[in-house]
């Protein structure tokens, strides 16, 4: 037994009767390898071991030296992360397997895509076949157990010769995969920088442990981002098709140990039903091992808040793909803990069969029980490896006739409109039309269920004309990304006697990953949960609604009978982007750019480093015939411009338009822009996420801390603030104007001060944004002319500024006070809305009258009085009782006539208030140019005074 094994803690009469029962598992004990250098022989310190932590270039340099010891391992990069360092994934198997790794890897590819395929030779691939299952660790990298474990169980199958072993590694190619290498040297160096152990310390991380997104690199594996995002997905989805793969976290529910499957409600509804009936059954394989191993405190279902509705994790994605996706959460860390006493879980039940008592908790014990869940996983992959690999073909195999033939998706909201319908007139069968059905049920079924009109897609075509088209290829390459089949015309073609140009995408729905295709595309319908009828509501895990073709604002059409065409399938990634040219270049005076793409105003800003003239036109203007709407770029034909706009048109697939009249003097120069972004000390993700958009974008930017604002003189060093979600909590906690305040506002700061040793770097970003302090310096930049952008809660700013706004979100009580309406009544989590624009302003140049808006309890407005004497404007509104585009938005017709986003004057300046969440995770391309326009309009109201 190692040493901390809960067996030591019992009588001896019984750990002899525990011993006796694991036989079924631990067999015959062996002695290791002595060939294999264990984890103490190279650290200093078994995994596991109190106030110990291994780096990642340790686990590297490990993880090379057992590959030299073994011929179970072969040790791959999957590519490299945002720091720069190699990703690696350690492939064991036996070494027979590892002889034919290719063929195996071929058989897991051919059985995943399931296309040509018959029964008989699935079930022959499947017999020959070996399970390949992924396990990966330190995603969240201040979740130290995950890492730690890998490295174990790593050295544990290379070094074991028991029975099962054996057999395991027979019959599975096990992909060890490091989720976040920069993130575990941050964490580990961190805690291990103090020389006496027991002052180590976890807490006060410096900064986010990923680059950009910290802990959402957990949320980013549609979007596809990120450096290690795209490896880890292309590792999963164009790789190796693992039939489960297991996503290691942190940390368990308080009072027990860890949560493992089977997960709560709701589960998505485009996901094969045999997905979520292999989670369930994988989970209770671990629960059985738990219990037989006496490793008490495994919660699962009602246990934890986790579902499989959300499709942005690592392990969630996979439940679109066909994958087996487990996940658990375990306590523990270096630095012993407790497990508190909770007294309502000392009651068994059947979501939580074996409570464990209060007691001091050590690390090694949480590697022990990492150790046992994977065990737990390749011992049933093993056990069930034909099963497995038939039924990945078989939801493969059964998504592709989904998607070659009518069929239909029952959601959430068609169940409540049929409860709430009335049986049709008369009886009988219905005569012929789609999915006609037998008797009065089948009649029925079909009418309320199956109405032509609500079939499934068969297909989507994004055309290759529309306005924005090189953001329509960066959401096709998160499909390619995730493994999805995408086609590009070759020649025009027509589908419903509607023409198509050459050149755009086409996204069919017979293909293996239907189900993610149709969640990337169609609304998500999240159910209306509650705890019981009137009572509050059950919060979802993450995102209710998510929708990436909306969120981009992308432009495509559902087809809903079956089509072809001259397609053909992109190999890899489509170009990004698609390069474009600069026409009408003789005897130009300048050249146009549209304002209706994102990356024009890369190109703006490529054109500023490149010392180039750019203006912008501030009024409508038509020159030779063509119209050019306000807020379009005018490049003057100076000396060397065109080369320079050629090269960018190639490199950015933004086209540029000559033409021989210039423009009135309502093209106003544009100057280069001073941004400013906050951030604070430990790192804020909203603002990690902008620095990402900022980069892709190239807008130079600086990153400013609270410190700095307090300083003043604001104005003399930037030109625009951005102030992200979080930035500022406001006075005492109270709501903000246009919110409905039911919980508490999130802490500005986290991690308000350095601990006494770190480093110089770090001592200016201690501290948070004060009413006291901070406001009257950003008061004064607006007062001399600066922009101010605010999004999400930093829009509570408006009422320390004296802005006329209030929340629209309130009713009055019984004694006519207003007050916030209440959840029983009002209830949005994220989620997709829709908000009518007012297309003059000049935060809008370049988009649609209506736009999608990422919205997540999001403040919302009412303009009060004297909002027009001090220049405020609505710039983006409700306009209807029903807003929702995907997700849950329970009591949305109280959003009927709200504001969204607000302009102000504030002195010589603007302020932006900004309710939804217009730089979503990077992901909400159809809302980027409102910060873009706020950014780059300044250099038109400097000079305009505007």
């Amino acid at each position: 037994m190692n040493v901390g094994s809960p067996l030591l803690r019992l009588p001896l009469y019984m750990a002899v009767s525990l011993i006796s029962s694991t036989a079924l598992f631990a067999q015959v004990p062996t002695v290791p390898s002595p060939d294999i250098t264990t984890p103490k022989q190279f650290f200093g310190f078994q995994m596991g071991e109190d106030y110990c932590l291994a780096n990642y270039q340790q686990l590297k340099d490990y993880w090379e030296k057992l590959q030299t010891e073994s011929d179970r391992m072969k040790l791959v990069t999957i590519g490299k992360t945002e720091e720069g360092r190699p990703q690696l994934a350690a492939i064991v198997t036996s070494p027979a397997n590892l002889r034919q790794l290719d063929r195996y890897k071929k058989i897991a590819h051919d059985l995943a895509h399931a296309r040509g395929i018959n029964k008989e030779d699935a079930k022959k691939l499947a017999a020959e076949g070996k399970a390949v299952i992924w396990i990966d660790g330190g995603l969240h990298a201040s979740e130290v157990l995950c890492a730690q474990a890998l490295i174990e169980t790593v050295y544990r199958y290379l070094s074991a010769t028991d029975e099962e072993t054996l057999r395991v590694l027979n019959d599975v190619v096990i992909l060890f995969v490091h989720a976040n290498p920069d993130g575990q040297d941050l964490v580990a160096d961190w805690y291990m920088r103090e020389k006496q152990p027991t002052k180590r310390s976890l807490g006060n991380l410096p900064r986010l442990y990923q680059k950009y997104i910290g802990h959402d690199n957990n949320r980013d594996f549609y979007a596809n981002t990120q450096a290690e995002t795209k490896n880890l997905n292309r590792f999963m989805y164009r790789e190796w098709f693992p039939q489960i793969m297991y996503n290691h976290h942190q940390t368990g529910p308080a009072g027990t140990v860890l949560f493992c499957p089977p997960f709560r409600d709701p589960f998505n509804y485009f996901c094969d039903p045999l997905v979520l009936n292999g989670i369930d059954s994988v989970g209770a394989a671990m629960m059985q091992r738990f219990l037989v191993e006496d490793k008490p405190g495994a919660t699962s279902r009602s246990g934890a808040p986790y579902s499989t509705w959300f499709n942005g994790g690592l392990r969630t994605t996979s439940g679109f793909h066909n994958i087996i996706g487990i996940l658990t959460e375990t306590i523990g860390g270096p630095t012993p803990t407790q497990i508190p006493l909770v007294t309502a879980k000392q009651l068994p039940k059947g979501d939580y069969l074996a409570p464990i008592p209060p007691q001091t908790w050590h690390f090694r014990q949480s590697v022990e029980y990492s150790v046992t869940a994977n065990k737990a996983i390749l011992d049933y992959a093993s056990r069930h490896r034909e099963q497995l690999l038939y039924n990945v073909w078989f939801m493969g195999h059964n998504a592709i006739a989904k998607g070659e033939r009518d069929s239909w998706t029952i959601t959430p909201q068609r169940v409540e409109a049929a409860q709430k319908d009335k049986p049709a007139a008369g009886g009988g069968r219905r005569e012929g039309g789609i999915g006609a059905g037998r008797g009065t049920g089948g009649v029925e079924f079909d009418r309320l269920f199956r109405k032509p009109e609500n079939r499934d897609a068969r297909g989507y075509i994004l055309p290759a004309d529309q306005p924005d088209f090189p953001t329509a290829t960066k959401f096709v390459n998160t499909l390619l990304g995730t493994g999805v089949e995408v086609h590009r015309a070759t020649a025009d073609f027509t589908v419903e006697n509607k023409k198509y140009p050459k050149g755009s995408y086409v996204v069919k729905c017979a293909q293996a990953y239907r189900a993610h295709v149709l969640d990337m595309f169609e609304p998500q319908d999240h159910p209306n949960d509650f705890a019981y009828p009137g009572g509050p509501p059950i919060k979802p895990y993450d995102s209710a609604g998510y929708t990436p073709a909306y969120q981009m604002a992308i432009k495509f059409d559902r087809v809903l009978v079956g089509f072809d065409g001259p397609f053909e399938a992109i190999p890899d990634l489509a170009v990004m982007p698609m390069p474009a040219s600069v026409t009408n270049a003789t005897a130009a005076v300048g050249f146009f750019l549209s304002p209706q793409l994102n990356d024009s105003f890369r190109a703006v800003n490529r054109l500023h480093k490149a010392g180039v003239e750019v203006r912008r036109l501030q009024q409508p203007t038509e020159a030779e015939g063509l119209k050019h709407p306000a807020g379009t770029f005018f490049i003057p034909n100076e000396p060397n411009a065109l080369p320079i706009l050629e090269k960018i048109a190639k490199e950015l697939g933004t086209p540029f338009q000559g033409t021989k009249t210039a423009p009135d003097p309502d093209a106003v120069v544009l100057k280069p822009v001073r941004i400013g972004l906050w951030d604070r000390y430990g790192g804020s993700m909203p603002s990690g996420w902008t620095r990402w958009i900022f980069e892709q974008f190239e807008f130079p930017y600086t990153v400013i801390y609270a410190p700095e604002l307090d300083q003043g003189k604001l104005r003399d060093k930037f030109d625009v603030i951005l102030l992200v979600d979080g930035a500022y909590s406001g006075r005492g906690g109270m709501a903000a104007p246009g919110e409905p305040a039911e919980e508490p506002p999130p802490a500005a700061n986290p991690n308000p001060e350095p601990p006494g040793n770190a480093a110089d770097q770090y001592r200016g970003q201690k501290g948070a944004i004060t009413g006291a302090k901070t406001v009257p310096q950003l008061k004064k930049f607006l007062d001399d002319g600066g922009t101010l952008l605010t999004i999400g809660t930093s829009t509570r700013l408006s009422r320390d500024l004296g802005v006329p706004v209030a929340n629209h979100l309130a009713e009055l009580d019984e004694d006519a006070r207003e007050k916030p309406i209440t959840s029983d009544k009002y209830y949005i989590p994220s989620s997709v809305l829709r908000v009518k624009v007012d297309t003059a302003n000049p935060l809008t140049w370049g988009m649609t009258d209506h736009v999608d808006v990422m919205f997540s309890a999001s403040p919302t407005f009412r303009l009060t009085s004297g909002a027009d004497a001090k220049g405020l404007r609505r710039v983006a509104w409700f306009d209807t009782k029903t807003p929702l585009r995907s997700g849950w938005a329970w009591g949305q017709a109280y959003l009927e006539g709200g504001t969204a986003i607000v302009d102000a004057k504030v002195g010589k300046g603007r302020l932006v208030l900004f309710g939804p969440q217009v730089l979503f995770r990077g992901q909400s391309h159809g809302t980027f140019k409102l910060v873009f326009n706020g950014i780059v309009q300044h250099g038109v109201a400097e000079k305009t005074g505007n």
